[in-house]
């Protein structure tokens, strides 16, 4: 009976090792950027990192929990915290430099993915103890994200949603989807150690509070609202206009507010943002996670009873007799 026991633990431990290690708990910390009006070299907007500027990454941290659904899937739970910035002082294609509109915005995000996972090795080393693996995957999910942009004005940061820049008094929640890569290594079963790089697509285009058109300065609500949605530096453009003939000698005119009419006759304000385009952000973190291990359900439904049965082979105390 014992030999059978052994043999029995012996096969089927890789699968009990899969089935009891089902959750696991972390946190990750790295960098976070943003893709929006702000940003970009010389030529017009491009997606993805290609317009990213460098300069304004900053820091993103996270928490999370992953739940193994089977051996392929995993759904994971994160909840993000994310600093984005972004100046068009920065930017090499001359509209957006003179535009001269800057921000910064904390994102509070959760989210959910469902992650397959397309590599695996869960014993690296060939120990056959089951202790050490490697994993690869791809996520898909979605989430919401908290956002108040601010821009920096006479020494402070001055919240940019309540002066209703181009008319708008967009929401500060916000849906986005997120969509993942990764890899992550498991030491001694319990400890995860990683890498992930997530992109969010969101479902708004005022993360940088720069969407769409100049509006007449006569109907903002203050003073500080009329400062900060046009920062336009007419002086440096006309300059700049002067020296590259192509772009002509009033081009500095072109933007900030004005109005024209346009090829229908209808009166127009002159181009703010481009919204074509949401926003979108990136992460890239290092994670750690700790496993929780659980009960297997294949150990208790098909073999508990017999490991029960092995109490009737404990050695039986005896009463000493004197």
């Amino acid at each position: 009976m014992k030999k059978k026991i052994v043999l029995f633990a012996l096969l089927a431990a890789p699968v009990l090792a899969k089935a009891q290690y089902n959750w696991d708990f972390g946190m990750g910390f790295g960098a976070s950027n943003f893709l929006g009006e702000m940003g970009g070299d010389e030529l017009t907007r491009r997606d993805f990192v290609v317009d990213m500027k460098l300069t304004q990454t900053r820091t993103a941290t996270s928490s999370f929990a992953r739940y193994k659904i089977n051996p392929d899937f995993y759904v994971k739970s994160t909840f993000t915290w994310a600093i984005v910035r972004g100046a068009d002082s920065l930017s090499s294609n001359a509209p957006r430099h003179y535009r001269n509109l800057s921000f910064k915005n904390n994102l509070f995000e959760v989210i959910s993915e469902l992650q397959w996972v397309y590599y695996e090795s869960t014993d690296l080393g060939h120990t056959y103890r089951y202790k050490n693996g490697f994993r690869a995957y791809i996520g898909l999910g979605a989430g919401a994200v908290y956002h108040n942009p601010k821009a920096f004005y006479q020494g402070d940061w001055v919240n940019l949603r309540p002066l209703t820049t181009e008319g708008v008094r967009y929401t500060k929640v916000t849906l986005v989807i997120p969509a993942s890569t990764g890899v992550y290594f498991t030491i001694n079963k319990h400890h995860r150690i990683g890498w992930n790089i997530c992109w969010r697509t969101t479902f708004s285009d005022y993360i940088d509070d720069v969407s769409t058109y100049y509006v007449d300065p006569s109907t903002l609500p203050n003073a500080t609202a009329v400062a900060l949605y046009d920062r336009t530096d007419h002086a440096a453009a006309d300059a700049f206009g002067a020296a590259n003939p192509s772009y002509g000698n009033n081009w500095g005119n072109n933007f900030g507010y004005a109005t024209y009419v346009d090829q229908n006759g209808v009166q127009s304000f002159n181009k703010r943002g481009d919204p074509s385009h949401n926003d979108s952000y990136l992460t890239t973190q290092i994670e750690y996670s700790y496993v929780i291990r659980g009960k297997s359900s294949i150990y208790k439904s098909k073999y508990g009873n017999l490991l029960k049965g092995r109490s009737k082979y404990k050695r039986r105390k005896v009463r000493a007799k004197f």
